[in-house]
């Protein structure tokens, strides 16, 4: 039996209505249990931000922690300690999506694309994610990153490519998309102010407008999530339940469907309220203190 099927009969049947906290808590520990098929993984601890370097000894201590529960691990960057997540990644037998961090910094652009091909040339990149989100913050023109991810392909023609971004960017950059081997879309329905109670069918709509743009190609949902608490956004509330809920809601239909997803995010991070707001820094299934939080 594939491992899909297995998550596919442990899941089927699962109804949180009417349950009590404990309930739920048991529902998201059977769920957990049972796997994702992949998990963004969290960097920084309580203190740490983006340009900090980190250890290897960390990078290992958070990876025993979510090995159980994951086939694969996204990364965000290739520098800084970043690059020890793929290579701990595969000795403990999960898959990488590993993503080069690009922005506004030419010298950091270049640092990070080497690093990339660097760790796809050693063995240690399965996907390559060239940017995140780079269209939707502005930080590079459209023929910039198109320049970054030829470049990539060029360099490493083996390994599937694409550049990671909101899901409906796909739709507006026809030329992006065409540069992808396959598509990595995030999605997020808290983002975007939708209530709990419509945001697995949001979350769909999200994903197959994805999938229309890339025209055949595979998408990959790479970041989706609800935070546990923090300021609302429109109908859009954080609570311990509505996380719990979307947690069960997202496993569910990943596995029924056949979805390749990324979950965001492992642990809580608390350099994300600067970007953010409050919201930022609570949307990890483990806390900042590396303690499961449901």
């Amino acid at each position: 039996m594939s491992y899909r099927d297995k998550r596919i009969m442990s899941l089927a049947g699962i109804d949180y209505a009417n349950k009590t906290t404990t309930e739920l808590q048991e529902l998201f520990r059977k769920v957990l249990d049972h796997g994702m098929h992949g998990l963004c993984f969290s960097l920084y601890e309580e203190g740490q931000q983006p340009g900090d370097i980190i250890s290897e000894e960390q990078v290992r201590r958070r990876m025993k922690i979510i090995r159980p529960y994951t086939q694969w691990v996204r990364t965000f960057s290739c520098t800084d300690g970043n690059e020890h997540i793929p290579k701990i990644a595969k000795e403990y037998g999960l898959k990488t999506l590993v993503g080069a961090w690009l922005g506004d910094d030419p010298e950091i652009n270049v640092r990070e694309i080497a690093g990339l091909i660097q760790l796809a040339e050693e063995g240690y990149v399965d996907i390559a994610a060239v940017g995140n989100e780079v269209m939707y913050r502005g930080d590079l023109t459209e023929e910039e990153l198109l320049d970054f991810m030829s470049y990539v392909k060029k360099e490493i023609p083996d390994i599937p490519m694409g550049t990671v971004d909101a899901y409906y960017e796909f739709a507006h950059r026809p030329n992006i998309t065409e540069a992808c081997d396959v598509i990595l879309a995030n999605c997020y329905p808290f983002w975007e102010g939708c209530a709990f109670d419509y945001s697995l069918v949001y979350m769909k709509q999200m994903y197959y407008q994805a999938v229309q743009a890339g025209q055949g190609k595979k998408v990959i949902i790479t970041e989706t999530g609800w935070p546990s608490q923090g300021e609302e956004v429109k109908a859009a509330i954080p609570s311990y339940e509505s996380a719990l809920k979307y947690f069960i809601n997202a496993q569910q239909w990943s596995a029924e469907d056949g979805i390749e997803m990324f979950y965001f995010a492992s642990f809580d991070e608390s350099w994300k309220v600067g970007a953010e707001g409050d919201v930022g820094a609570y949307w990890g299934i483990w806390d900042k203190n590396e303690q499961l939080k449901y």
